[in-house]
């Protein structure tokens, strides 16, 4: 599945799906001028001795006014790509120090977008754009944020989700505070220790992945309704409105749309609800450039921006999910709805060579072992020895391992266990593992470890990162688990359900489907959360909001982010160049450093002389970035995945 979602071209799309007003005219803002054509993002601008050189696409001459950017800087407005000539005005600037040299430099090979005022990045181009215009019709960043989940749910089906849960990172500007808001889904109340069990005591995986017992209480609706209340400015009517139009009036089938449902048709197909939604009556997959609409999630939808969270957890909506998951042998009550609650938490923080790291904190492990890896890696000189190079990628392997290897033993809902957060995350305890490693040679994982490491989560995952005017910013990643969750969708809703009760251990010390073993602090309980590789994560400079950034990739996730973070402070790149840079993936177990496919073949030989196994595998990570300058905002989208957008004016 990740290979057919990986590509290393976008695929430019031109949609202009109608926006109609559904609800009270007096409090919609969004209009049919809402979904502009989006232009291609694979290509890299080039620049000339022109004084503004255009990538193929139709220009809107009004952004030119807005380069005011040294050095060839890439502008977006709507979304509209321009590359500027050479200007003076900011060289002075831009020459203060490396760390500014990593926001715009002739050296770089790929350049980000800029913006004067807001951003957004996403996974998909149409939700980015309805975030960028609530953003230009006054609302901030967590308004946006809110609009961008819930059209994610109706535009990436896979991921976006109103049956799942995730993180959300929000800066709030005025308050110079930043709050962590968890609504993870949580087991039902009815789940036990060792529900996923046969009667010899054998793990049975089905149960826990296409089952109706596989279905966690969903947490999103409830997460993004109290960020909107406690942080954005809008009505829910406001924010939700162009995910309804969009439900209802139907959104253009893309080549990776088409793709997800073509590959998995078997296994969405078995629901007879969920085929009436995603497949035409005579069972074929809708092919791109069709219209795809889903009337039913339009009203589901319609519930929640009129009655609030009890247009989901309570009445019509939620008594067709519990049926549809007991219909399918799950054990799910209407309490259970009912009861569910985001939960505001402090924040993960560290720092790294004077930035400070602020991430999820559990039951996401990304946090903490974000914060981890970088503390390690804090004692050695990675600029000296270059980004990628084989000295560098062993020393980061073997401080990921080790902190992969903690995070099977400690890790899990806070709420339930105790998480040693503040010994894992101090630099006394970096300095203690980065003894154990051996600078020139690979440390076998056996010799680390012999307990159990992390669950299996699905690369279907999304993030994005938005950042206003004002400076308040989100990073949010939310999920379903594996592609389209269970691929269950609750009849008469539209909503897909998720199967995060696989993100549990079905069984300590017992692997599942891909080789990997859990442990006794993730173990099923009811009303527990499942532990996350979910990182939602901000960087700050001088305490203001420097990075913005996030991925999914499952377990991968935590090792993206902190490349991403890496590559900016210690190798002095720009926003792009950190989202374009080869990734590295290490675990602890297998034993084994996972490597895209574009890492040179002389490093590998390297590695592999240090003793490492080098696996070559599909892409990791999709990553939704956005830089925060006193000179405007510089933004990535990853080009791993089709249909992703940055956006910004």
């Amino acid at each position: 599945m990740s290979q057919l979602l990986s590509r290393h071209h976008r695929t430019a799309q031109q949609r202009k799906p109608k926006i109609n007003t559904l609800l009270k005219s007096s409090v919609v803002l969004i209009t049919s001028t809402l979904l502009l054509s989006i232009s291609a993002q694979a290509v890299e601008p080039t620049t000339s001795t022109s004084n503004a050189t255009v990538n193929n696409t139709s220009i809107n001459t009004s952004a030119i006014n807005l380069a005011i950017m040294a050095d060839s800087p890439t502008v977006l407005s709507e979304t509209k790509r321009i590359t500027r000539a050479k200007t003076n005005t900011l060289n002075t600037t831009y020459s203060k120090a490396n760390s500014d040299q990593a926001i715009y430099s002739e050296d770089a090979i790929h350049h980000p977008v800029w913006a004067k005022n807001g951003m957004v990045a996403t996974q998909e181009a149409l939700a980015s754009d309805i975030g960028l215009q609530i953003l230009k019709d006054g609302g901030n960043a967590v308004d946006a944020g809110v609009a961008v989940g819930f059209a994610l749910a109706v535009t990436l089906p896979r991921a976006g989700n109103i049956g799942g849960g995730g993180f959300m990172m929000i800066y709030d500007a005025k308050q110079g505070k930043t709050v962590a808001l968890d609504y993870r889904e949580k087991a039902p109340s009815s789940a036990s220790r060792d529900m996923y069990l046969d009667e010899a005591g054998n793990a049975v995986s089905d149960l826990s992945r296409y089952h109706g017992l596989a279905v966690g209480v969903p947490g999103t609706v409830a997460g993004l309704l109290k960020a909107l209340e406690e942080h954005g400015t809008m009505s829910r009517e406001q924010v939700m409105a162009p995910a309804i139009a969009l439900a209802e009036d139907g959104i253009e089938v893309t080549a990776g749309l088409s793709e997800s449902l073509t590959a998995l048709s078997d296994r969405l197909q078995k629901w007879p609800s969920t085929k009436k939604v995603f497949f035409k009556p005579d069972g074929s997959a809708y092919q791109p450039g069709e219209r795809l609409k889903q009337p039913e999630l339009a009203r589901s939808l319609k519930r929640i921006a009129v009655q609030g969270t009890d247009g989901f957890y309570k009445g019509e909506t939620a008594q067709k999910l519990v049926k549809a998951v007991n219909e399918a042998g799950g054990s799910m009550s209407m309490q259970d709805l009912s009861d569910y609650e985001a939960i505001a938490r402090e924040p993960v923080k560290g720092d790294y060579r004077g930035y400070e790291i602020v991430s999820m904190p559990p039951p996401s492990s990304g946090g903490i072992h974000i914060v981890q890896i970088l503390n390690i890696l804090e004692g050695y000189p990675l600029k000296d020895y270059g980004q990628n190079s084989a000295q560098t990628i062993h020393l980061m392997a073997e401080a990921m391992q080790l902190a992969y290897a903690d995070r099977a033993e400690y890790l899990g809902d806070a709420d339930f266990i105790d998480v040693p957060a503040s010994g894992l995350t101090s630099q006394a305890y970096a300095d203690k593992l980065r003894t154990l490693i051996d600078p020139n040679k690979a440390t076998p994982a056996a010799t680390i470890k012999a307990n159990n490491p992390l669950p299996y989560e699905s690369d279907q995952t999304t993030h994005f990162s938005i950042v206003d005017k004002d400076g308040n910013a989100i990073a949010n990643t939310y999920t379903l688990n594996f592609s389209y969750g269970t691929g269950l969708v609750a009849d008469g809703t539209g909503i897909l359900l998720n199967n995060e009760m696989d993100d549990f251990s079905a069984k300590p010390g017992v692997p599942n489907g891909y080789g990997l073993l859990g442990g006794d602090a993730n173990a099923v309980e009811a009303n527990k959360r499942p532990l996350s590789s979910m990182s939602p994560t901000l960087v700050f400079k001088d305490s203001k909001p420097y990075i913005v950034t996030g991925s999914p990739g499952g377990s991968r996730i935590i090792t993206t982010v902190t490349q991403i973070i890496s590559n900016v402070i210690d190798h002095d790149m720009n926003i792009a160049e950190a989202t374009h840079a080869p990734r590295i993936h290490d675990q602890w177990l297998p034993d084994e450093i996972r490597v895209e496919k574009a890492l040179n073949s002389d490093t590998v030989k390297k590695l592999e002389s240090m003793g490492h196994t080098v696996s070559p595998k599909s892409a990791m990570g999709s990553t939704q970035s956005i830089m925060l300058t006193p000179n405007g905002v510089y933004g990535s989208s990853d080009p791993r995945i089709v249909d992703a957008a940055v956006v910004g004016y």
